[in-house]
Protein backbone atom coordinates (compact mmCIF):
# COMPACT_ATOMS: atom_id res chain seq x y z
CA UNK A 1 0.00 0.00 0.00
CA UNK A 2 1.33 3.43 -0.84
CA UNK A 3 2.07 5.89 1.96
CA UNK A 4 0.38 9.24 2.45
CA UNK A 5 3.54 11.35 2.31
CA UNK A 6 3.47 14.98 1.29
CA UNK A 7 -0.22 15.33 2.12
CA UNK A 8 -1.21 18.62 3.79
CA UNK A 9 -2.93 18.31 7.15
CA UNK A 10 -6.29 19.16 5.60
CA UNK A 11 -6.06 16.67 2.76
CA UNK A 12 -9.33 15.17 1.57
CA UNK A 13 -9.49 11.48 0.65
CA UNK A 14 -12.12 10.53 -1.90
CA UNK A 15 -14.75 7.99 -0.92
CA UNK A 16 -18.23 7.06 -2.14
CA UNK A 17 -20.68 9.67 -0.96
CA UNK A 18 -18.17 12.41 -0.18
CA UNK A 19 -14.69 13.35 0.91
CA UNK A 20 -13.00 12.09 4.06
CA UNK A 21 -10.34 14.31 5.65
CA UNK A 22 -7.30 12.91 7.40
CA UNK A 23 -6.31 14.23 10.79
CA UNK A 24 -2.71 14.78 11.85
CA UNK A 25 -1.16 12.87 14.73
CA UNK A 26 2.18 14.09 16.00
CA UNK A 27 4.63 11.59 17.49
CA UNK A 28 7.61 13.03 19.41
CA UNK A 29 10.60 11.20 20.88
CA UNK A 30 12.29 12.88 23.87
CA UNK A 31 15.68 11.15 23.95
CA UNK A 32 18.18 11.35 26.78
CA UNK A 33 21.72 11.46 25.38
CA UNK A 34 23.54 12.35 28.61
CA UNK A 35 26.92 10.86 29.50
CA UNK A 36 25.34 7.96 31.41
CA UNK A 37 23.79 6.77 28.14
CA UNK A 38 27.24 6.26 26.61
CA UNK A 39 27.97 2.82 25.16
CA UNK A 40 25.37 0.09 24.86
CA UNK A 41 22.43 2.22 25.95
CA UNK A 42 22.71 4.89 23.29
CA UNK A 43 23.58 2.31 20.63
CA UNK A 44 20.54 0.16 21.44
CA UNK A 45 18.31 3.26 21.53
CA UNK A 46 19.53 4.35 18.09
CA UNK A 47 19.20 0.87 16.61
CA UNK A 48 15.73 0.41 18.09
CA UNK A 49 14.34 3.64 16.68
CA UNK A 50 15.80 2.91 13.25
CA UNK A 51 14.27 -0.58 13.33
CA UNK A 52 10.75 0.59 14.26
CA UNK A 53 10.35 3.14 11.47
CA UNK A 54 9.08 0.55 8.92
CA UNK A 55 6.56 -0.68 11.51
CA UNK A 56 5.37 2.89 12.12
CA UNK A 57 4.88 3.31 8.37
CA UNK A 58 2.78 0.15 8.32
CA UNK A 59 0.58 1.46 11.14
CA UNK A 60 0.17 4.78 9.31
CA UNK A 61 -0.72 3.09 6.03
CA UNK A 62 -3.36 0.98 7.72
CA UNK A 63 -5.21 4.07 8.96
CA UNK A 64 -6.61 6.26 6.16
CA UNK A 65 -7.96 8.70 8.75
CA UNK A 66 -4.57 9.78 10.07
CA UNK A 67 -1.37 11.36 8.78
CA UNK A 68 1.50 10.55 11.12
CA UNK A 69 4.18 13.19 11.68
CA UNK A 70 7.35 12.34 13.61
CA UNK A 71 10.08 14.46 15.19
CA UNK A 72 12.50 14.23 18.09
CA UNK A 73 14.12 16.27 20.85
CA UNK A 74 17.47 15.29 22.35
CA UNK A 75 18.69 16.48 25.72
CA UNK A 76 22.00 16.41 27.59
CA UNK A 77 23.68 19.78 28.30
CA UNK A 78 20.66 21.73 27.15
CA UNK A 79 18.11 20.45 24.67
CA UNK A 80 17.60 20.82 20.95
CA UNK A 81 15.50 19.41 18.17
CA UNK A 82 17.14 16.34 16.68
CA UNK A 83 14.44 16.29 13.98
CA UNK A 84 12.92 19.76 14.09
CA UNK A 85 10.11 19.65 11.54
CA UNK A 86 6.99 17.49 11.81
CA UNK A 87 8.02 14.90 9.22
CA UNK A 88 5.62 12.49 7.50
CA UNK A 89 6.58 9.09 8.84
CA UNK A 90 7.24 7.84 5.31
CA UNK A 91 10.03 10.43 5.01
CA UNK A 92 11.39 10.16 8.56
CA UNK A 93 15.08 9.33 8.95
CA UNK A 94 16.95 8.83 12.22
CA UNK A 95 20.52 10.08 12.61
CA UNK A 96 22.24 8.27 15.50
CA UNK A 97 22.65 10.19 18.73
CA UNK A 98 25.91 10.47 20.67
CA UNK A 99 26.00 10.53 24.46
CA UNK A 100 27.71 13.18 26.59
CA UNK A 101 26.90 15.72 29.29
CA UNK A 102 24.08 16.23 31.76
CA UNK A 103 20.35 15.50 31.76
CA UNK A 104 18.52 18.77 31.02
CA UNK A 105 15.09 17.19 30.78
CA UNK A 106 13.28 20.37 31.77
CA UNK A 107 14.59 22.16 28.69
CA UNK A 108 13.30 19.30 26.54
CA UNK A 109 9.86 19.66 28.13
CA UNK A 110 9.95 23.40 27.36
CA UNK A 111 10.72 22.76 23.68
CA UNK A 112 7.92 20.24 23.35
CA UNK A 113 5.54 22.59 25.17
CA UNK A 114 6.05 25.21 22.46
CA UNK A 115 5.36 22.58 19.79
CA UNK A 116 2.05 21.58 21.42
CA UNK A 117 0.51 25.05 21.41
CA UNK A 118 -2.20 26.11 18.96
CA UNK A 119 -0.68 27.28 16.66
CA UNK A 120 1.55 25.62 15.44
CA UNK A 121 -0.63 22.60 16.28
CA UNK A 122 -4.19 22.49 15.01
CA UNK A 123 -7.27 21.87 17.12
CA UNK A 124 -8.43 19.27 14.62
CA UNK A 125 -6.00 16.47 15.38
CA UNK A 126 -5.57 13.18 17.16
CA UNK A 127 -3.91 13.26 20.56
CA UNK A 128 -0.13 13.64 20.13
CA UNK A 129 2.12 10.85 21.44
CA UNK A 130 5.20 11.73 23.52
CA UNK A 131 7.76 9.01 24.29
CA UNK A 132 10.36 9.90 26.94
CA UNK A 133 13.50 7.74 26.97
CA UNK A 134 15.88 8.31 29.90
CA UNK A 135 18.29 6.53 32.21
CA UNK A 136 18.93 9.18 34.85
CA UNK A 137 17.75 12.08 36.95
CA UNK A 138 17.16 15.59 35.62
CA UNK A 139 20.00 18.05 36.17
CA UNK A 140 17.96 21.19 35.50
CA UNK A 141 14.68 22.71 36.81
CA UNK A 142 12.53 20.00 35.21
CA UNK A 143 9.35 20.86 37.11
CA UNK A 144 9.05 24.27 35.44
CA UNK A 145 9.46 22.60 32.06
CA UNK A 146 6.82 19.99 32.85
CA UNK A 147 4.41 22.67 34.09
CA UNK A 148 4.86 24.51 30.78
CA UNK A 149 4.21 21.28 28.89
CA UNK A 150 0.95 20.69 30.74
CA UNK A 151 -0.20 24.27 30.15
CA UNK A 152 0.22 23.92 26.37
CA UNK A 153 -3.03 23.42 24.45
CA UNK A 154 -2.26 19.78 23.68
CA UNK A 155 -0.10 19.07 26.74
CA UNK A 156 -2.51 17.32 29.07
CA UNK A 157 -4.35 15.79 26.11
CA UNK A 158 -1.21 14.08 24.85
CA UNK A 159 -0.47 10.39 25.37
CA UNK A 160 2.73 10.29 27.42
CA UNK A 161 4.85 7.13 27.69
CA UNK A 162 8.07 6.96 29.71
CA UNK A 163 10.71 4.27 29.24
CA UNK A 164 13.24 4.05 32.07
CA UNK A 165 16.56 2.61 30.90
CA UNK A 166 18.36 0.72 33.64
CA UNK A 167 17.98 1.22 37.39
CA UNK A 168 18.90 4.88 37.86
CA UNK A 169 16.03 6.74 36.21
CA UNK A 170 14.03 8.92 38.59
CA UNK A 171 10.71 7.10 38.67
CA UNK A 172 8.97 9.91 40.56
CA UNK A 173 9.72 12.29 37.67
CA UNK A 174 8.40 9.75 35.17
CA UNK A 175 5.25 9.35 37.26
CA UNK A 176 4.62 13.09 37.12
CA UNK A 177 5.28 13.11 33.38
CA UNK A 178 2.87 10.30 32.49
CA UNK A 179 0.27 10.79 35.26
CA UNK A 180 -0.32 7.08 34.72
CA UNK A 181 1.91 4.35 36.23
CA UNK A 182 0.77 1.89 33.56
CA UNK A 183 2.59 3.97 30.95
CA UNK A 184 5.96 3.82 32.73
CA UNK A 185 8.09 0.94 31.45
CA UNK A 186 11.42 -0.16 32.91
CA UNK A 187 13.94 -1.63 30.47
CA UNK A 188 16.58 -3.62 32.30
CA UNK A 189 17.98 -5.24 29.17
CA UNK A 190 18.67 -4.30 25.58
CA UNK A 191 15.93 -6.68 24.45
CA UNK A 192 13.35 -5.02 26.67
CA UNK A 193 14.33 -1.55 25.47
CA UNK A 194 13.85 -2.57 21.84
CA UNK A 195 10.51 -4.20 22.63
CA UNK A 196 9.21 -1.21 24.58
CA UNK A 197 10.23 1.30 21.91
CA UNK A 198 8.48 -0.82 19.30
CA UNK A 199 5.34 -1.03 21.46
CA UNK A 200 5.27 2.74 22.02
CA UNK A 201 5.90 3.41 18.32
CA UNK A 202 3.29 1.02 16.97
CA UNK A 203 0.63 -0.14 19.44
CA UNK A 204 0.38 3.22 21.21
CA UNK A 205 0.49 5.09 17.89
CA UNK A 206 -2.28 2.90 16.49
CA UNK A 207 -4.50 3.44 19.53
CA UNK A 208 -3.90 7.20 19.63
CA UNK A 209 -4.86 7.56 15.97
CA UNK A 210 -8.07 5.53 16.23
CA UNK A 211 -11.47 7.26 16.09
CA UNK A 212 -12.28 6.19 19.66
CA UNK A 213 -9.29 8.18 20.95
CA UNK A 214 -10.87 11.43 19.77
CA UNK A 215 -13.99 10.73 21.80
CA UNK A 216 -11.95 10.05 24.93
CA UNK A 217 -10.30 13.49 25.07
CA UNK A 218 -13.02 14.99 27.28
CA UNK A 219 -12.69 12.28 29.92
CA UNK A 220 -10.11 11.45 32.59
CA UNK A 221 -6.88 12.83 31.14
CA UNK A 222 -4.84 10.00 32.64
CA UNK A 223 -6.66 7.68 30.26
CA UNK A 224 -7.52 10.01 27.38
CA UNK A 225 -6.71 7.24 24.90
CA UNK A 226 -7.35 3.54 25.61
CA UNK A 227 -3.88 1.97 25.36
CA UNK A 228 -3.31 -1.80 25.40
CA UNK A 229 -0.66 -2.81 27.91
CA UNK A 230 2.73 -4.06 26.69
CA UNK A 231 2.90 -7.82 26.13
CA UNK A 232 4.13 -9.84 29.13
CA UNK A 233 7.70 -11.08 29.38
CA UNK A 234 6.96 -14.80 29.15
CA UNK A 235 8.10 -14.97 25.54
CA UNK A 236 11.49 -13.41 26.31
CA UNK A 237 14.73 -15.15 27.13
CA UNK A 238 15.58 -15.73 30.75
CA UNK A 239 16.80 -12.41 32.16
CA UNK A 240 20.23 -13.94 32.86
CA UNK A 241 20.65 -14.66 29.16
CA UNK A 242 19.85 -11.11 28.06
CA UNK A 243 22.12 -8.12 27.62
CA UNK A 244 21.68 -6.19 30.87
CA UNK A 245 22.41 -2.49 31.07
Amino acid sequence: MFGKKNQPESVQLKRPGGAMATRPIHFIFLADCSGSMYGDRIQVLNDAIISVIPHMITVANENPLAQVYVRAVKFSNGAQWHVSQPTPVEEFRWEPLEADGGTDMGKAFMMVADALKIPPMTARAFAPVLVLLTDGQPTDPWKAGLDALFKADWGMKSVRVAIAIGDDADMSVLQQFTKNPELILKAETAEQLVRFIKWASTTVLKSASSPVSQAQLTGDQRFNVPIPLPPPDEDELDISEQHSF
